[in-house]
This record gives C-alpha cells, sequence and structure tokens, in this order.
C-alpha cells in the first residue's frame, strides 16, 4: 500500500504538442519555490526528524547575492531559528558548509555559524569533514579539499541508526588472539563505523548525478544522514534545496521530503529527477561506492 501511494504522483499534467508535462507532484514530497523563511513558517512545530542542507557560502555563486558578513549571519540566524522551531525532541539539525573566501582570506563557517546553533541549546554531536579530491587549484594557499557538516541534537534522546551505514572494516577476518572469546571475529560483521571523516567524492562534470547547479550534494553523503539520524517514515526538511539531492536521498529510504529554494529553474529539475527516481531512470553514484578500487581491474 505504501509503495502505491508514493507511487502515486501524477504525471500526466496536460498535453502540449503531443508532449506529456508531468506535475510537480508527489505523495512523499513537499517542495516549493519560495524563500525558505516562508516555507518553513507554514510548517508545524517539531514536525521534522532531520534538518540537512548546505547553505550559500556568501562568495558570489550564481545563486546567491553577496552581501556582507553581518547580514549573512542574521539570515542564517532567522533561518536556523525556523529550523530549531521546526525540530523534533529526537530529531537532528545537519548544516553543511565550506569557507566564506575574502579577499585571499577564508572565514570558516562552521566557526561562525557555530554560535547560533547553542544560542538554541543545541548540542553538537560529531563535526564532520567532508573530503573530496577535486575542486579549485589555489595558487597562493593549499587547495581546499575538505568542508564540514555541524551534526546538532535538540535532546539528548536522539536517533542514531548506526548498522545501516556501517562501511567495510579493514581486517574484516581479524579475530581475537587471546581471552574469553579467543578464535572469534573481532570486528563486527556488518562493517564498522565510518568515522567522522567521509572521503565521497564531490559532484563535477563527470559525475553521474551532475546537473546545471554548481554545487550540488551528492546523494550518497545526504543518504548516510537520513539512514542514521531518521526512522522510515519521518520527515527531512532542506530549506536550501537546491537541484533536490536531499529530496532524493529522503525518497529513497521512504522518508518524507520537504524543501524550497528560490530558483525556479533549480526546483524544476529537483522535480524532474524525483520524477526520474520513481521511474527508475535516475543515476546516483552508490553511497559506500569506494573512491577508487585499484583491484576493480
Amino acid at each position: 500500500m505504501a509503495l502505491k501511494q508514493a507511487l502515486a504522483y501524477d504525471n500526466l499534467d496536460s498535453r502540449d504538442q503531443g508532449n506529456v508535462r508531468r506535475l510537480k507532484r508527489d505523495a512523499q514530497a513537499t517542495i516549493s519555490c519560495e524563500g525558505n523563511l516562508k516555507f518553513m513558517r507554514g510548517l508545524a512545530d517539531e514536525s521534522m526528524n532531520l534538518i540537512v542542507t548546505s547553505p550559500p557560502y556568501n562568495i558570489g555563486k550564481v545563486y546567491e547575492k553577496r552581501t556582507s558578513q553581518e547580514k549573512y549571519v542574521e539570515d542564517q540566524a532567522a533561518c536556523i531559528a525556523e529550523a530549531v522551531r521546526l525540530l523534533a525532541p529526537n530529531g537532528s539539525i545537519c548544516w553543511q558548509v565550506g569557507n566564506h573566501v575574502d579577499n585571499g582570506e577564508i572565514f570558516p563557517l562552521d566557526i561562525i555559524l557555530y554560535p547560533l546553533f547553542k544560542h538554541h541549546g543545541l548540542q553538537l554531536r560529531n563535526r564532520i569533514v567532508w573530503t573530496f579530491g577535486h575542486g579549485l587549484h589555489c595558487q597562493r594557499r593549499f587547495s581546499g579539499r575538505h568542508e564540514t557538516i555541524l551534526w546538532f541534537t535538540k535532546t539528548d534522546d536522539y536517533t542514531f541508526n548506526l548498522d545501516p551505514i556501517r562501511v567495510p572494516s579493514k581486517y574484516p577476518n581479524k579475530k581475537h588472539f587471546k581471552g574469553p572469546n579467543k578464535g572469534e571475529l573481532s570486528s563486527n560483521p556488518l562493517g564498522k563505523n565510518p568515522s567522522d571523516v567521509w572521503d565521497i567524492p564531490n559532484v563535477k562534470s563527470n559525475h553521474v548525478e551532475k546537473t546545471d547547479h554548481p554545487c550540488q550534494f551528492p546523494i550518497g553523503l545526504v543518504e548516510r544522514l537520513v539512514l542514521s539520524l531518521t526512522n522510515e517514515g519521518e520527515s527531512v526538511l532542506d530549506p536550501y534545496l537546491g537541484v533536490g539531492s536531499s529530496a532524493i536521498a529522503a525518497l529513497k529510504h521512504n522518508r518524507n521530503a520537504y524543501g524550497c529554494d528560490l530558483d525556479k529553474g533549480y526546483i524544476d529539475i529537483a522535480w524532474d529527477r524525483i520524477h526520474q527516481f520513481r521511474a527508475g531512470t535516475l543515476r546516483t553514484r552508490p553511497m559506500n561506492k569506494p573512491v577508487y578500487d585499484p583491484d576493480a581491474k
């Protein structure tokens, strides 16, 4: 029954010169082209189990207007305040950020934004380092190859599911060599904790998930957060949705997806990707696929 409901999106909106145009509708997705404060204020208190996003870095990308650092922090504070209101007591907020760069000097946004979350009494559970192999090549400093995810919870009673996100152990057949468990496997047969450093390729031109967005989330990055920090049937919100990677990650694992973006073009792409996912044609990179497997050839 749940599968039928999930597939109950309408894709026969109208016929225009013989072409079928799909409706922007899905039984498990609520996505809108509007500002995040307006969108979030229409949602009920404590209705979101995971709020995961990557806001603009205030560096003048095509999807943002560069402002003063004070105005940027002010805007982030307003969005974070709404996120805290929407967060369920056992829920999590994951804010993925990099650096603001001004005249060659970097300003780590996780350090700048951390006090905004602490102001609301949230507790930092991990500062996850997301590392990737490709990006802008710098000439007067070391090339940046990592960003961070600040994972906050509202209470001590928060959802955390480790088993769905375990990665292969380095020595899967290692055994205890002494003691009462001698001869038995010393590692978890399901794999190991992925740790707080994640090596996941960012979405560049040859990535299977690449769209017109210049800085999109890899779906696998969000999947790891969705699986570990929520349960089936719960709700995931991205207030800076972009082209919908967070929504896809939520829908892939039977969660409800919520999100918004000011750019209509990005929202159109997000809906197209959702329809491709439902049709089974959306290409994605597997969540735990090794970055490079020297034995693959």
